[in-house]
């Protein structure tokens, strides 16, 4: 599967990760990841490892991320992208709003 869940043993912590293109074909299958988890989690880590390329609707899936997270007051966490990722995050100001690391 391209997009996989899961919550830490706790519930507190819920790890979205991404295989591939994170573009739009991929944005039901992100909404249900987090919309569908069995938790309400305190945190969002979105793992971006195996992640080769990100556009502009995997930009809005991450921001409707943050308004179903809370807002303002999400604890999300945006972990292991590579360098172009990176760069398309920054270059978007998404350091501004997500935990990027």
């Amino acid at each position: 599967m391209v997009v996989t869940s899961h919550a830490s043993a706790d519930g507190n912590q819920l790890t979205i990760a991404i295989k591939g293109r994170f573009d739009f074909g991929k944005h039901q299958a992100f909404r249900d990841a987090y919309e569908k988890s069995e938790v309400t989690p305190d945190s969002i880590v979105v793992d971006l490892k195996e992640a080769t390329y990100i556009d502009s609707s995997a930009l809005g899936m991450l921001l409707l991320l943050r308004e179903h997270a809370g807002g303002d007051d999400a604890d999300i966490h945006v972990v292991n992208s590579n360098t172009d990722v990176r760069k398309i995050l920054a270059i978007s100001n998404f350091d501004k709003l997500f935990d990027i690391s």
